[in-house]
């Protein structure tokens, strides 16, 4: 008998991906697809929609001609703050615009001033200033700087609903999509922003339908479900949110590390926006505090400094261990983690600062590394977390790294620390979203594999 399965579309930046799923969740099939950027009227690079547009459509003919499967239901989940415009018959009429094109500087510091000031108006929608990363002034870049274009739009879809209604012929926006950093969403008064209103632009904004509901579609006249699609950091989130119920907070790691606490609703405030706290929404319109510390990429810059000053591989990182003499003998000179009272957040950590020449071995200058890392992630860390926090979750490259993982561990000993590892993290969260709509089965608890670390413990007990 054929296997009942979910498709999921996995974009990123630089690969297109497709998962089938069964109803256990285990991964049938993955396939991956590079893309060559290509350039917008002014010469920026953009995603190539044209290409990324046929290839859904011809991935999704491949999937039905799998015999061994039944295709019960498709769901999205893309990177955010991208739109896709389209007018009313439906196609592209101008390019998917870089979330990194530089925004006029005067349009930007003109949007402010009308809309109640920079720091007010972050404040109310959750976004720091970030300029087309806020996808909506996207929106008021086109109105007043290319209107013939803006006239053309119907509506303009985030990417997730783009890939949902190449599928469904619908046009919906979603809730994650808008709640990620957008200046969309007045997050105090839970509904869009009064500047959409007074700019005319909410009209290119189309209804909002639920994340974790499916749209009845087809495919070659075969009837199939698809879901509106979901912002990758939200869908990542899922999988945690539906297999623990006490509260956590979960750091996201990779060449930002993003500290996500569904469990703190407190208001954000000036002084956090200022240190990189933002809010995201999750798939129940639940707003998500979360800060983000460039930790990842500074760790790459500097163990390749390591690497050349000591005359090793870059990656020289990975043979090292966790070692509590050395901890014990930097700790004597240096900060203890933790040990921060206040944020003291910058761009990079102390050890850009430091000579590698004080140190007598790779290992040594690695754990200090950590260590001001840590010190960083703290700081940064604590923007979000609360007393009501019982654990504390780490996924992605640092997770795999036994000295952040200790050290974090030491940081935090009032809370229980994990290295927690999920393979596609949000590509089986765009699945889950929807699990009631397609799966029959109970949705399934065990797959997140956890390892605790108590790094006071193993500091103590070497």
């Amino acid at each position: 008998m054929p296997i009942p399965i979910i498709a999921i579309f996995d974009i990123g930046k630089t690969n297109k991906k497709f998962f089938l799923f069964d109803e256990d969740y285990n991964m049938l099939l993955e396939r991956s697809t590079p893309f060559s950027e290509t350039t917008d009227e002014d010469g920026d690079p953009c995603e190539d929609i044209v290409a990324l547009t046929q290839w859904v459509k011809q991935s999704l003919q491949e999937i039905l001609a799998m015999r061994e499967f039944t295709l019960r239901a498709v769901n999205f989940s893309t990177y955010g703050a991208s739109f896709v415009h389209i007018n009313a018959e439906g196609k592209p009429v101008a390019p998917l615009y870089n979330y990194l094109k530089p925004y006029p500087a005067d349009l930007q510091k003109g949007f402010y001033q009308q809309y109640g000031g920079e720091i007010t108006f972050s404040i109310h929608t959750a976004s720091p200033a970030l300029g087309n990363l806020n996808s909506g002034l996207q929106l008021y870049w086109l109105k007043h700087q290319r209107p013939a274009l803006f006239d053309k739009i119907k509506y303009s879809l985030h990417l997730p609903q783009y890939m949902s209604y190449l599928l469904t012929g619908k046009t919906y926006s979603d809730i994650t999509s808008i709640g990620c950093h957008t200046g969309l969403w007045n997050f105090s008064q839970n509904h869009y922003h009064e500047w959409l209103f007074r700019e005319a632009v909410i009209d290119k904004l189309a209804p909002i339908f639920p994340s974790n509901q499916l749209i009845p579609a087809s495919i070659n006249g075969r009837p199939i479900l698809s879901g509106v699609g979901l912002h990758d950091s939200s869908a990542a989130l899922i999988p945690y949110l539906s297999n623990f119920n006490e509260p956590f907070v979960l750091i996201s790691t990779g060449t930002w590390c993003i500290t996500l606490n569904p469990f703190n609703q407190s208001r954000l405030l000036a002084e956090e926006l200022q240190l990189d706290c933002l809010c995201y929404m999750e798939f129940r319109a639940r707003p998500v505090k979360a800060s983000r510390l460039f930790a990842g990429y500074e760790h790459e810059q500097q163990v390749k400094k390591l690497g050349e000053h000591f005359k090793l591989s870059p990656d020289h990182y990975k043979k090292v261990a966790f070692d509590p003499a050395i901890m014990t003998k930097l700790a004597s000179s240096t900060v203890v983690p933790g040990a921060t009272s206040a944020p003291q957040l910058l761009q990079q950590s102390a050890f850009g600062k430091r000579s590698l020449d004080s140190f007598a071995t790779y290992e040594e200058g690695y754990h200090q590394l950590l260590m001001d890392i840590m010190e960083q992630q703290v700081a940064s860390t604590n923007l979000v977390m609360n007393k009501e926090v019982k654990k504390l979750f780490v996924d992605g490259g640092f997770s795999r790294n036994p000295i952040y993982m200790n050290l974090l561990a030491m940081a935090y000993p009032q809370v229980e620390v994990y290295a927690a590892s999920i393979a596609q993290a949000s590509a089986v969260g765009a699945a889950m979203a929807v699990h009631a709509y397609w799966n029959k089965q109970s949705a399934p608890m065990e797959l997140i594999d956890l390892k605790k670390y108590t790094g006071v413990k193993e500091l103590m007990n070497p």
